[in-house]
């Protein structure tokens, strides 16, 4: 008998001990999830140091951040960056916070993706309009929820994508939201999965030219309210 049947036999031997005694079905029972590893130090930094850290490092990634002092500065923004850039609308999740954002503009500047839109719909739209669960200081990321196919693809099809947050949905790294999201990945009556998005899409070939936009939106823009 080698080393390797020599170490399945006593692991059959252990099982065979627990199974018989019902110790083992019984831990099994009992046991929840292993507390969270602390893979970062929580340092719980002031949240203006952290708007200033996302910020950095977002654009760092050539993301791009509007800070608003409120739900009406970021509305004026947002409509002045959509005529800017000649955006006739764009499309949006259904969100209460994409819906705070939107109250007063015109009705035809923003489109309600529905479950009946597909891929090509999405592509066409000139920018998608995302809400974060959370924003992540330490790498200017949004974490985004996405239940459905519309609301996943909203973050990669149109070219450019624009995301609205408060300050108040900032932490400083993702293990200081997994107290939260670690629940909601369990529960098995939700679909879909959480997407990190930091910057826009970038890609370089083996000379080491950078290339915008490739794969994902060519603009990330995080109106950061707050």
């Amino acid at each position: 008998m080698n080393s390797r049947e020599i170490i399945l036999q006593r692991i059959r031997n252990e099982l065979a001990k627990s199974e018989g005694d019902g110790s083992h079905s019984a831990a099994v029972a009992t046991a929840g999830p292993p507390p969270a590893h602390p893979v970062w130090p929580r340092q719980k930094p002031s949240a203006a140091a952290m708007a200033e850290r996302f910020t950095e490092e977002l654009k760092a990634v050539h993301g791009e951040v509007i800070r608003c002092k409120t739900m009406d500065d970021a509305r004026g923004k947002l409509l002045a960056l959509m005529d800017q850039e000649k955006w006739p609308s764009i499309g949006a999740v259904e969100r209460p916070l994409a819906r705070e954002l939107a109250a007063g503009l015109p009705a035809e500047r923003i489109a309600w993706a529905t479950a009946e839109w597909e891929s090509h719909h999405l592509a066409q739209l000139a920018a998608g309009l995302v809400v974060p669960e959370f924003l992540l200081a330490d790498t200017g990321s949004a974490l985004i929820a996405c239940g459905t196919s519309q609301e996943r693809l909203m973050c990669y099809l149109p070219p450019a994508c624009v995301v609205v947050g408060k300050v108040e949905q900032l932490v400083e790294h993702l293990p200081a939201a997994w107290d939260t999201i670690g629940p909601r990945c369990g529960d098995l009556s939700l679909r879909g999965e959480f997407v990190i998005v930091t910057g826009p899409s970038r890609t370089a070939d083996i000379e080491k030219i950078l290339i915008l936009g490739v794969h994902g939106p060519k603009r990330l823009i995080v109106l950061l309210v707050g």
